[in-house]
């Protein structure tokens, strides 16, 4: 077949969609970013990056890593969704180079323009929400323009990061991660509850397991309740931990109802489908170890790792390692050492999470274990889909 003029052999075609930039990139830097990261614990690197290190560490995790993928997946599946046009060649070329230049700039950020800094890195998000909205309008699916309030709200939760450096207050930085973490698990549960009995009914070549709506509603809800509270939490509002703790384990308990109905356990011979739904076990998970922290019973960390690593992380990996093959023409199997690798994250998320739980005393062994099994099982990714990614279609069409 021949392939369309406008792609150039060997590299990225022009109208490339946008999860092949976002999605190398963001595996790409996620590795460096704990390299750098552990390297720091041992005292190898003296980097002194934008906030601190500490703060470099989360907001680049949440904001720069999964930031990209949520725009690669979401400015990709709008195009399927609306069945229009999406962004691709200069402009979005321009929005990869904004967040190329938020990752420099944040690293090694120019005395006295801490402001420009923060501007830079604080405009990618509200680009993506704008883009986003524009094109679901364009169409009329308001259906999907819920996820444009997401978007803005991460991109509120980054500015109150940003804040946070700029007066130096933990508290605020803090609030502000753990309400980045609630939206990305909303938009987990939103979008895996789209695509995981979708992929799975294809995969075991019977009709979907019919939604409850009850369960359903109750799912999503009870997280959105989360996200609410930590955002009144943002602005000074005080709210009962016991309360949210409540909530806490009632989400965890719908999601985990909610994902054995979508009969996982008929796929464990098929790496990407066990790998999103042990995935999302780990959002039930990582909410029941949230409540245990806001009762008191174990540093908060803990959770959060839960969730970073083991839901968020291993969905990213297993939903990206499954796009990729289909959005670049190549049947859509498992490809040598992604069973490995997804299971490498599984292990770190327990290691990360549970374990240190259970083991406080160890953290510093516990942290390089976790950042070794991230980095091979991404870096497995990365051999295996950067020429994917990179280049043309295998069937030669656009995209």
């Amino acid at each position: 077949m021949a392939h369309d003029s406008s792609m150039t052999k060997g590299w990225m075609p022009h109208k490339a969609l946008a999860f092949r930039p976002f999605f190398f990139l963001a595996a790409l830097s996620s590795v460096v970013f704990l390299v750098v990261w552990i390297l720091f614990w041992h005292g190898k690197v003296l980097l002194q990056p934008y906030g601190s290190m500490l703060w470099w560490h989360q907001h680049e995790m949440l904001f720069a890593f999964v930031s990209a993928v949520v725009a690669g997946f979401l400015l990709t599946a709008v195009r399927n969704w609306t069945g229009m046009p999406s962004l691709t060649g200069v402009p979005l070329l321009l929005l990869v180079l904004l967040w190329l230049a938020g990752r420099v700039l944040m690293a090694f950020p120019p005395q006295g323009l801490t402001v420009v800094v923060g501007l830079v890195d604080m405009a990618f998000l509200p680009v993506v929400a704008l883009i986003m909205g524009w094109l679901v309008a364009r169409a009329k699916l308001w259906r999907n323009m819920m996820f444009v309030p997401i978007l803005t709200l991460l991109a509120l939760a980054n500015i109150g990061m940003h804040v946070g450096a700029w007066r130096a207050d933990f508290e605020l930085t803090q609030h502000s991660v753990y309400m980045g973490i609630l939206l990305i698990t909303l938009l987990m549960v939103i979008l895996g509850g789209r695509v995981i009995p979708f992929f799975t009914s294809r995969k075991l070549n019977r009709d979907a397991v019919k939604p409850r709506k009850g369960l359903e509603l109750g799912s999503i809800l009870l997280v959105l309740i989360l996200v609410i509270w930590q955002i009144l939490a943002l602005f000074g509002v005080n709210v009962s931990t016991t309360a949210m703790a409540i909530v806490c384990v009632a989400a965890a308990i719908c999601n985990a109802w909610r994902a054995l109905r979508w009969e996982g356990q008929r796929c464990w011979h098929e790496p990407l489908l066990w790998g999103l739904h042990t995935s999302y076990y780990f959002i039930a998970i990582g909410l029941l170890l949230w409540a245990g922290a806001l009762l008191g019973w174990m540093r908060t960390e803990i959770a959060i790792h839960a969730l970073t690593i083991g839901a968020m992380s291993t969905m990213i990996l297993a939903m990206m390692a499954r796009v990729s093959l289909g959005h670049t023409g190549r049947v859509i199997k498992t490809l040598p050492g992604i069973g490995l690798a997804l299971a490498l994250m599984l292990i770190a998320a327990v290691v990360r999470g549970p374990l240190l739980a259970v083991f406080p005393t160890i953290a510093l062994p516990v942290y390089d274990a976790s950042v070794t099994l991230w980095g091979v099982a991404y870096a497995i990714f990365l051999y295996h889909y950067s020429k994917p990614l990179l280049t043309i279609r295998a069937d030669g069409a656009e995209g």
